[in-house]
């Protein structure tokens, strides 16, 4: 027969047919790189290593997340004792500025009762040693103004007698 009706290959159809009527096992397969194998001993080893980075990871994370919650918290309670020592600092500083002032003030007044002080000091020795001197020429002249006085009640009573 011609190659089918109007070389549409109806005469293939017709050779597929008579394929499939032979008993004939089918030609193998091509050889290629076989059947789907799973390979549970390699791809154990790299999961359990993946896991294990996991584990190691999380552990990590969760020791910085603890430190950095600690840190956070020595960093606070830093920053308010730090804040209480500010405050308190400058409580003294006004304090200590206070108590200067005043004991600059009681300084200047100790300073100016102090030449007062001195000048009247000065003013008691020089009278103090005006009376010395005083008392040195009456013990130095006392005998002398004895006898003298001494001489005139006896010269006055030498007068009263003549005149009486």
């Amino acid at each position: 027969p011609p190659g089918g009706i109007a070389g549409t290959g109806i005469s293939t159809l017709v050779q597929v047919s008579a394929d499939s009527q032979r008993k004939e096992a089918p030609a193998p397969p091509p050889a290629t790189w076989g059947a789907y194998q799973k390979k549970s001993e390699e791809s154990n080893g790299v999961i359990a290593m993946v896991d294990l980075l996991i584990k190691d990871l999380d552990k990590e994370m969760t020791e910085a997340e603890t430190t950095e919650k600690m840190s956070q918290a020595d960093y606070e309670k830093m920053m308010s004792d730090s804040a209480e020592k500010r405050a308190t600092d400058s409580k003294s500083l006004t304090e200590k500025g206070s108590a200067k002032a005043d004991m600059e003030s009681q300084l200047e007044a100790h300073g100016e009762l102090k030449k007062s002080s001195a000048s009247e000091l000065m003013a008691v020795m020089k009278y103090t040693q005006s009376l010395h001197a005083e008392c040195d020429w009456l013990m130095q002249y006392h005998e002398v103004r004895k006898t003298a006085r001494a001489d005139e009640v006896d010269s006055l009573q030498k007068a009263k007698a003549v005149l009486s």
